[in-house]
Order: structure tokens, then sequence, then C-alpha cells
């Protein structure tokens, strides 16, 4: 499953659609201006929201939380003790960890699950210039989790930049 997103529009405030590799409208990001925190919403086409997608308010580190129907979901920060800044760390509620590692500013990186290919973000495929692919490798992924993903990894990302 092959999903496109529109790089320039990426920002609280600004709403965008995620199309499929057919130009078909799939997700819609959300983004919720005049909030104390950074927030989104990952819905689909009939305005349902899968997923709620905000800042951490109280933590050390930058951290974005991904909920679903008012249950956390996973957390997403960038990864500790990593000597690379583009490497993220996902954790789900239930243990398990997803890492995010490549040029994340570049729009070139991978999540992966036990060195296992989960999704793969990149601009090499396509001839738009200012769109990336969210490619979901595995049939049995969470299109909408592995978006959201990329959405907090992107933005914590660019915060990052813009603190330095």
């Amino acid at each position: 499953m092959r999903f496109l997103v529109r790089d320039r529009l990426l920002g609280i405030g600004d709403d965008y659609w995620i199309e499929d590799d057919r130009g078909n409208k799939v997700f819609l990001v959300d983004g919720k201006a005049m909030r104390v925190r950074d927030t989104f919403e990952l819905k689909d086409t009939q305005g349902r929201v899968l997923v709620d997608i905000h800042q951490k308010m109280f933590a050390l580190r930058d951290t974005m939380v991904i909920e679903r129907e008012g249950e956390p979901l996973a957390t997403v920060r960038r990864k500790r003790l990593s000597l690379l800044r583009n490497h993220y760390r996902v954790t789900l509620v239930d243990g398990t960890v997803l890492d995010v590692s490549g040029k994340i500013m570049d729009r070139e990186f991978a999540v992966e699950y036990d060195g296992e290919l989960l999704a793969v973000v990149s601009r090499r495929w396509l001839h738009v210039r200012e769109t990336y692919g969210v490619d979901v490798v595995r049939d049995d992924a969470d299109p909408a989790l592995l978006i959201a993903v990329t959405v907090c990894v992107i933005h914590l990302s660019e915060k990052e930049r813009e603190d330095d």
C-alpha cells in the first residue's frame, strides 16, 4: 500500500489529504490550531477520527502520543543515547517497540519492528517535488498507525530543527 503526502502543507492548523497511489483520498490529517499543545487528527474519508496525535505536555524530551478512541496506542520520541539525530523510537502500549531511522528531514526513512521492515517513507520514486510516499510493505500492518508515526516523526524532527 503506497500513500502520497504533500509535504509543503505539513504544519499545525493545516489540513491536508493523504492519497493512495491512484490519487484517491484516503486519510485527512486535520491539524488543530490554537491549542496549547501540537495536535492532529487522522480521519478517514467519511470524517471519522481514526487516531488522535498530540504532543505530551510534561516530558523531559519532546514526545508525541498517538491515541485510538481515547485510549493510548503509542508514544513517539527521539531515541535516547543515539549518535544519530535521525533515530526515533515508537513504543506501543503492549510494549512493542518500532524503530524509525534514516534521513528524516529528507523524507527518506524506514519504520521497522525487530529488524523487519514495516514501512518506507521516500521521495525517491516520486516526480512531484513536494510530495513523499509512505509505502506500507506488510499486508498485516496498520496503515493509520504507520501514517500517524510518520506525522509524529516529521513533526518532532522539524520542531527540533527550529529549536537549534
